[in-house]
């Protein structure tokens, strides 16, 4: 199993990752406070990746999906991964980092994935 190194903070892309993809399913302005939060709020907290799986619903994407195998070549060659963008909700939404959390369970069942959370407000 290889070591996966992550980043100590997101890439500035993955929360305009994140608002694009959270205005699909909440009102672009809702979207945008809740990617403004995921930016302002620096707290990194670890899940086991197949919690995060399991807690939003999502199926775990095959290793050979491209995204997920850049990601697994990423690790391989010691490139270090973004942490994983959340909005806590029923269910959890992951905002942006869904392949490198199948790419985390592709790597090992106890693998765990630096994260930001928020909770969305209804």
């Amino acid at each position: 199993m290889e070591n996966t190194d992550w980043k100590n903070q997101p890439d500035e892309a993955d929360f305009g990752a994140a608002r694009t993809y959270l205005s699909l399913l909440v009102e672009p302005s809702e979207a945008k406070a809740l990617a403004k939060a995921l930016e302002h709020d620096e707290q990194i907290v670890r899940y086991r990746a197949v919690d995060l799986l399991r807690a939003s619903g999502l199926p775990l994407a095959d290793a050979e999906n491209p995204e997920v195998a850049r990601d697994l070549s990423k690790v391989k060659f010691g490139t270090r991964l973004s942490p994983v963008l959340l909005v806590r909700g029923e269910p959890l939404v992951i905002a942006d980092g869904y392949h490198r959390v199948c790419a985390s369970v592709h790597l090992g069942a106890h693998e765990t994935v630096p994260c930001r959370i928020v909770t969305r407000r209804t």
